[in-house]
């Protein structure tokens, strides 16, 4: 059977393509991905993304490499390091951020207090400039998203956001919160 295949070429892929990873080549990549730390469950994404990387340089009109399989087990060692890089900048990330709220505890009341003044300044803003404040700090919408979700420009959008923060602030220092 194996030789029967290896006479066919290549298997098809989703898309009807042909796989530019043999078997043998996406077994190769696996194991470099784990020896490089990468978690199980990130391994079938870290052969895609070689898979793809070779698929790219074919449709850039790039020949193919010598050695696929040597030159997919550097990809998958490069794909490792930057897993390794991406995980540190998170836990960076995490640790600011911990960093911050320890730094920072309001009282209850103080809290209590900010909200009620937010929850008033925001009562006070237009439709469309409470309506994109909502939509972006407290639904976490990108503003691409928040554009898509209200049929406008993204500047349209910006400037919305802008002027409702400048307002909102200025609200909130009048009646001495922040």
């Amino acid at each position: 059977m194996l030789r029967r295949r290896a006479r066919r070429g290549p298997e098809p892929i989703a898309g009807g393509g042909d796989d530019p990873l043999d078997a043998a080549q996406e077994r190769r990549v696996r194991a470099v991905l784990a020896l490089g730390g990468v978690p199980q469950a990130d391994l079938l994404d870290g052969v895609q993304q070689v898979r793809l990387r070779l698929l790219e340089r074919a449709a850039k009109g790039e020949e193919a490499p010598r050695d696929v399989s040597a030159w997919a087990a550097v990809v998958a060692s490069n794909l490792a390091m930057d897993w390794h890089r991406a995980k540190r900048r998170q836990e960076r990330l995490g640790e600011r951020l911990a960093s911050l709220r320890q730094s920072e505890h309001p009282s209850g009341e103080e809290t209590s207090l900010l909200s009620l003044a937010v929850a008033q300044g925001l009562d006070e803003l237009p439709d469309a400039q409470r309506q994109v404040l909502v939509l972006r700090f407290y639904a976490d919408l990108p503003v691409r998203g928040i554009a898509e979700e209200l049929g406008v420009p993204e500047g349209t959008v910006k400037s919305r956001l802008h002027t409702a923060v400048r307002a909102l602030r200025a609200r909130l220092h009048e009646d001495e919160v922040v």
